[in-house]
């Protein structure tokens, strides 16, 4: 069969390797070079190697306790009952996870887990560590590798006597040049959207291009509302995230007086989940009117400097000491819960195309995500995927790009990404009221209608504009639609101001 994956994170990586690797020909296609994306950011660690007194068992009340009731048990049970075989074959893939003198893997533990149960590689650089190794494992296989290749469209086969449809390839941009491939199968592990916010951790690429063509596919898609906001982001420059195991490991987070605030909102104070913590943070920082601190003083310079390097190192660069002081902290935005609906195979609502890792909502997040599940999920659904790949279909008939915009004057591409991006920040983030989101509806809805400045989308882009303003539309009427806050959708009682 010919196999189309789509993305070169954690997801990609690993369906790719294992679509390869059962005599399948594959094709993979990245948005810019190997190695870029949300993967490589990824602090944390893994979660799925259980100490004692822990349990699968014990790993899945947590996950579903942090999905506030809207994980789906069965995808819960998938990824802490296969999560470990995953670490071991990442592990024989090359996979260096930091271990103590005995040679036993250290665990970690991070906030909402009752038990330490995190990999992690480098102290804070694993998903960088995961990332190399499986880049490196592409050369034992033959997969044909395309960078900077920008997934446009889906190609969709429509059969006209039965009504069926099925993806059978995609539309891509390679510079200026648009190409068609065709395929018996595509895997889309293409990420969240988290650049739909003004603030957040993901890297400027990720703009829901995956999400994005699969609507206008007319794959199904939910949950769109559940966008994770992470608790602790240095407010001070560009975003970079301060691992939740820094909390996990003893730092705390004060108010300008200096007290522990968290406990206000949570008997797990620092440790709740995260978007308890997200929004106890914002409600105080907008209360004091300056960004809260986190104090990590109590561990030490070398600790820090030995556990989390790469903070250690970006703190300094940014002209905070954080061994001898606190340093401000901010949420941002993310991670997406929701995304494309998928088995648990990552089979989606059309014969042919598949979703993997951030753009999947496979129904292991629920409302929120449990920290470091993510990189597990990529790894254990990825892995299912492949398998699931196993032969080609009947029907070859029509085939062209099924979206919106193609040959139309209707491309809706906002005037202002920045705007955008300001909108869904104030009125679509983490503290929303019912009539921010009308207001957001109205702003969104009247971008879309105005005239287009061109006739279809062409440049990567105006393509990424498309896509981000299709999401916002999207993400804010799933957040309308659901009256009651649950996890990550707060609807707060009267407006409420979110530090920057």
């Amino acid at each position: 069969m010919n196999v189309i994956v789509v993305g070169s994170g954690i997801a990609g990586l690993v369906a790719a390797l294992h679509t390869a690797e059962a005599g399948h020909t594959v094709t993979l296609l990245t948005k810019g070079a190997l190695g870029g994306g949300s993967t490589p950011l990824a602090q944390g660690g893994v979660a799925g190697i259980y100490g004692s007194g822990d349990s699968p068992e014990a790993h899945a009340a947590d996950t579903l306790s942090a999905g506030a009731g809207l994980s789906d048990p069965s995808a819960v049970n998938v990824l802490v009952s296969e999560g470990a075989e995953r670490i071991a074959e990442l592990i024989a893939r090359g996979v260096a996870f930091d271990r103590a003198p005995d040679g036993t893997l250290l665990l970690g533990r991070e906030a909402a887990h009752s038990h330490a149960r995190i990999v992690h590689a480098g102290g804070d650089a694993t998903g960088a560590a995961i990332s190399s190794a499986l880049i490196a494992q592409l050369s034992s296989c033959p997969i044909h590798v395309i960078e900077h290749a920008f997934l446009a469209d889906l190609i969709v086969d429509d059969d006209e006597l039965t009504g069926k449809r099925a993806v059978r390839g995609v539309r891509m941009l390679c510079g200026e040049a648009s190409v068609d491939l065709e395929a018996d199968a595509v895997i889309l592990a293409t990420g969240g959207a988290g650049q739909l916010f003004a603030h957040t951790t993901n890297p400027l690429g990720v703009t829901g291009d995956g999400i994005a063509a699969a609507m206008r596919a007319g794959v199904a898609v939910t949950d769109l509302e559940f966008m994770q906001f992470h608790p602790t982001v240095l407010a001070a420059g560009a975003a970079f995230l301060i691992s939740e195991a820094v909390r996990g490991e003893g730092a705390t987070l004060l108010n300008d007086e200096g007290r522990r605030f968290a406990f206000d909102s949570h008997p797990d104070g620092e440790l709740a989940p995260r978007d308890v913590v997200s929004r106890a943070i914002a409600r105080q920082a907008a209360a004091q009117g300056r960004p809260v601190l986190l104090d990590a003083t109590m561990l030490g310079a070398s600790r820090l400097a030995e556990r989390f390097p790469t903070i250690d190192r970006v703190t300094r660069e940014r002209g905070f000491d954080w061994a001898r002081e606190p340093i401000p902290v901010t949420p941002a935005a993310h991670y997406l819960m929701g995304g494309i609906i998928t088995d648990l195979d990552g089979r989606t609502s059309i014969p042919g195309l598949f979703a993997v890792g951030e753009v999947a909502r496979t129904g292991v997040h629920g409302a929120n995500r449990l920290a470091s599940n993510s990189l597990l999920e990529g790894a254990v659904f990825a892995a299912r995927a492949a398998a699931a790949v196993t032969s080609p279909f009947e029907s070859r008939k029509l085939l062209h790009p099924r979206g919106e915009w193609h040959n139309l004057r209707d491309s809706k591409v906002p005037h202002d990404r920045s705007g955008l991006q300001q909108l869904m920040w104030d009125n679509v983030g983490l503290l929303r009221t019912e009539g921010g989101l009308v207001e957001a509806l109205d702003s969104i809805r009247s971008w879309a209608a105005a005239p287009a400045p061109i006739a279809t989308p062409r440049t990567r882009a105006e393509h990424e504009d498309a896509s981000l303003l299709q999401l916002a539309e999207a993400m804010a009427s799933a957040a309308l639609a659901r009256a009651e806050s649950v996890g990550a959708h707060h609807i707060a009682h009267e407006p409420a101001l979110i530090g920057a």
